[in-house]
């Protein structure tokens, strides 16, 4: 088993310095797994941790969720474009006007640009959540269908949901359009402060494309164990 040939588990790397991120991959040998970069750590150390990770070799899910005015996010795009990322989101809720102008600022001149996602309902949200704090009325998977189809509509290539709606955003956009899903636990791991959870081997039955994994890989033992646990279940390699 190769990481060329199965990368498709993020490790959420919510660490608050470099100091912390490089002890932790230190454990990881000469291996290069995808690694999610949110905002405690991006805005600890700036765009550098980025280009440092990247010049090392490793993909990068840069989890920043924009979400803004049109032109705003269209412009802070086109300066995350420059930073040779794999994969980065925004929130669907910003509207599908917000998502082009996206997709048109972080295009670059050759035509390439990295994978965009957007955000459709936080793992942490529940559907009572969602319906009495948020007032968005119906069904928790409805909602998540819809913004996954205004996705597609403005042109992203795949939305961050719940692996319990993969089936669903899979059904209503097409196989090909990427789930990536956050909310993955062993069987015997906390859930802690996430509610719309599952384990790898289940999300990969629903039909996540990625999964991404913190605490369960971060918090454990010994967090490289871990993480090939993880790569098993959910690529079904015994």
């Amino acid at each position: 088993m190769t990481n060329d040939t199965h990368n498709n588990v993020i490790i959420a790397c919510d660490f608050s310095s470099a100091a912390e991120l490089f002890s932790f991959l230190s454990q990881f040998g000469d291996s290069r797994p995808y690694l999610k970069i949110g905002m405690e750590l991006f805005y600890a150390e700036g765009p550098q941790i980025v280009q440092r990770l990247k010049s090392l070799g490793f993909p990068i899910f840069l989890d920043l969720k924009l979400h803004d005015i049109p032109n705003t996010v269209k412009k802070a795009m086109s300066v995350l474009s420059r930073l040779d990322i794999d994969m980065c989101n925004l929130h669907a809720a910003g509207t599908i006007d917000m998502m082009r102008a996206a997709v048109e600022g972080l295009t670059r001149a050759d035509g390439s640009r990295p994978l965009l996602l957007a955000v459709t309902q936080l793992t942490s949200t529940s559907q009572e959540r969602m319906n009495k704090e948020l007032l968005i009325g119906g069904d928790i998977k409805d909602v998540v269908s819809h913004y996954a189809l205004n996705a597609k509509q403005a042109g992203l290539d795949g939305v961050v949901c719940s692996p319990l709606e993969s089936t669903i955003v899979k059904q209503t956009c097409g196989q090909k359009f990427l789930t990536v899903t956050p909310g993955v636990r062993f069987a015997d791991s906390q859930t802690n402060d996430q509610v719309r959870i599952t384990t790898p081997a289940m999300a990969r039955q629903l039909g996540s494309d990625y999964i991404v994994v913190g605490r369960p890989i971060t918090a454990a033992q010994n967090p490289h164990e871990a993480y090939i646990r993880c790569l098993k279940e959910f690529n079904n390699i015994q």
